[in-house]
C-alpha cells in the first residue's frame, strides 16, 4: 500500500463514558485486575510446588506460546464472528476455568502440569478475545476518538493491574491460597456480563469468496499488513522492541539484586515506578500525537526509551533506576496507544481482526527470544549487559521507523480491489 504524505489525523475527539465505551472500559479494567492477581500468584505457587527453575519458567513461557501457535487463527475467527458475542463467551469460559483451578488450589490438588495447562488454555482463548476487542472498539466510538479511547483503555488496565492488584495479592494469599484465582474468575464473569450488555450492530461484511478457508483468510491478513508501509514498519519496530523488553524483564531482578544490591524492595520500587510511569504516559499520549503525529510520537517514545535503557545499564544507583523505569513506562504507554490506534484506523474493517492478529503474533514472538538473549548476556558479561542490549534493539526500532515519519494519516485499502483511499470523515 502506498503511503502519501497527508495531514495528520490524530484522533483527538473526546470519548463519551456513557453507553458502550464505559462498559467496555469497566470490563477491561476488571479483567486486568483479575489477570494481575493471577499472574502475580502463579509464580509463587509454582515455586512452592517445585525447585526446578526450568519448570517454573515454563509456566511463564506458556503464556507466550499460544500466541505463536494460534494468534493468526484467532484473528481469522474474529473477522468471521460477532465480536461482542465472541468476547463475552470467551470470558465466561475463562471464568469457569479459573474458578475450577481455584477449587483445585484450595483443596491442595495443584500441580505444575495443571499450572501449565491453565496458562496454555487461557492464552489460547485470549488470542480470540484480544483480536475481537481490537475490531470491536471502532464500532463503539467515532474514528476520530480512537486515540482517546485507546489511551483511556490502556491507562485503566495499567492502573487496575499495575497499581491496585499487586498490593492485594499478599493479603489474598494469606487469607487462602485459592483466593487470588477465585477473584480472577469473578472478574471474568462480571466482565462477560458487561460486554454482553453492549448494544453493537453486527458488522456488515462482504460476501465471502467461494471456497474461502481460514488459511486463505490468514494469508489475506498477512498480505494486508505487509502492504501497509506504516503498519509493516511499526510491526518490525515493535518486534525489535519486544526482544529488548524480554531481555529487560527477564533480568531486571538480577540487575537490582546483584549489581545495585537493592534487594526485593528495590525491585518492587522499580516495578511500581514502571506502572506509575505508564499512567503518566496515558495522559501524555494524546498531547504528543497532536503535536507530532502518531508515527512521530512513537519515534519520540522510542528515542526516550533508548536513553532510559542506557541509564539503567550505566548508572549504578537505585534512584536512577527508578527514574529510568518511570520514563520507560511512560514512553511505552505512548508507543502502545499510538500503535493500537494506527492498527485500528488503517486497515479496512473487514480484515481488522486478521491484521491485528498478524501484528500481535509477529510482535509477541520477540519477547521469549529476548528473555533467552538477556539471560545469556547477563551470564556471560554481567547483569547490566541486558539493559545495553535492549537499548541497542530499541535504537534499531527507531531507525526502522524513521523513514515513516511523514506518513501520518490513516489510509484504507479496499479489501476487494486493493484500491488505496483516504479514510478521513
Amino acid at each position: 500500500m502506498a503511503s502519501a504524505v497527508e495531514t495528520p489525523d490524530i484522533g483527538t475527539r473526546s470519548v463519551a463514558w456513557r453507553g458502550g465505551f464505559g462498559r467496555l472500559w469497566s470490563a477491561a479494567a476488571l479483567s486486568s485486575f483479575g489477570d494481575a492477581l493471577r499472574k502475580a500468584a502463579l509464580p509463587l505457587l509454582a515455586a512452592s510446588l517445585t525447585d526446578d527453575p526450568l519448570l517454573i519458567a515454563s509456566v511463564t513461557a506458556c503464556g507466550y506460546l499460544p500466541w505463536l501457535v494460534f494468534g493468526l487463527l484467532g484473528g481469522a475467527v474474529a473477522d468471521r464472528v460477532d465480536q461482542r458475542r465472541a468476547m463475552w463467551m470467551v470470558d465466561v469460559v475463562r471464568g469457569l476455568l479459573v474458578a475450577a483451578f481455584a477449587v483445585a488450589v484450595t483443596l491442595g490438588h495443584a500441580t505444575i502440569g495443571l499450572l501449565i495447562a491453565l496458562a496454555l488454555l487461557l492464552t489460547t482463548l485470549q488470542t480470540l478475545f484480544d483480536n475481537a476487542a481490537t475490531a470491536l472498539l471502532p464500532a463503539l466510538v467515532d474514528r476520530d476518538a480512537l486515540g482517546s479511547a485507546n489511551a483511556r483503555l490502556l491507562t485503566g488496565q495499567q492502573f487496575a493491574g499495575g497499581l491496585v492488584a499487586a498490593p492485594a495479592v499478599p493479603f489474598l494469599m494469606a487469607a487462602g491460597p485459592g483466593l487470588p484465582y477465585a477473584a480472577d474468575a469473578a472478574t471474568y464473569l462480571v466482565a462477560a456480563a458487561l460486554v454482553a450488555s453492549l448494544r453493537v450492530p453486527v458488522p456488515e461484511r462482504p460476501p465471502r469468496p467461494a471456497g474461502a478457508t481460514l488459511r486463505s483468510d490468514i494469508a489475506h491478513g498477512l498480505r494486508a499488513l505487509w502492504r501497509d508501509r506504516v503498519l509493516r514498519g511499526l510491526c518490525v519496530a515493535t518486534a525489535l522492541g519486544n526482544v529488548g523488553i524480554g531481555a529487560l524483564l527477564a533480568t531486571l531482578v538480577v540487575l537490582v539484586t546483584h549489581w545495585l544490591h537493592a534487594g526485593s524492595g528495590g525491585y518492587a520500587a522499580a516495578m511500581t515506578a514502571y506502572a506509575a510511569g505508564s499512567l503518566v504516559g496515558g495522559a501524555l499520549a494524546g498531547r504528543l500525537a497532536r503535536r507530532f503525529g502518531r508515527v512521530r510520537s512513537v519515534l519520540v517514545a522510542g528515542t526516550a526509551q533508548v536513553a532510559a535503557l542506557v541509564a539503567m545499564g550505566t548508572i549504578r544507583d537505585i534512584e536512577a533506576l527508578v527514574v529510568s523505569m518511570t520514563l520507560f513506562g511512560a514512553m511505552g504507554m505512548v508507543w502502545n496507544v499510538s500503535s493500537h490506534t494506527l492498527m485500528q484506523q488503517r486497515p479496512p474493517a473487514a480484515v481488522l481482526g486478521r491484521v491485528s492478529s498478524a501484528f500481535r503474533t509477529l510482535a509477541v514472538a520477540g519477547a521469549p527470544l529476548g528473555a533467552v538473549l538477556g539471560g545469556a548476556a547477563a551470564a556471560l558479561w554481567g547483569p547490566r549487559t541486558p539493559m545495553l542490549l535492549a537499548a541497542a534493539l530499541f535504537a534499531l526500532s527507531v531507525l526502522a521507523l524513521t523513514p515513516l515519519a511523514e506518513s501520518e494519516a490513516p489510509v484504507v485499502e479496499s479489501a476487494d480491489s486493493g484500491q488505496t483511499t483516504r479514510s478521513g470523515r
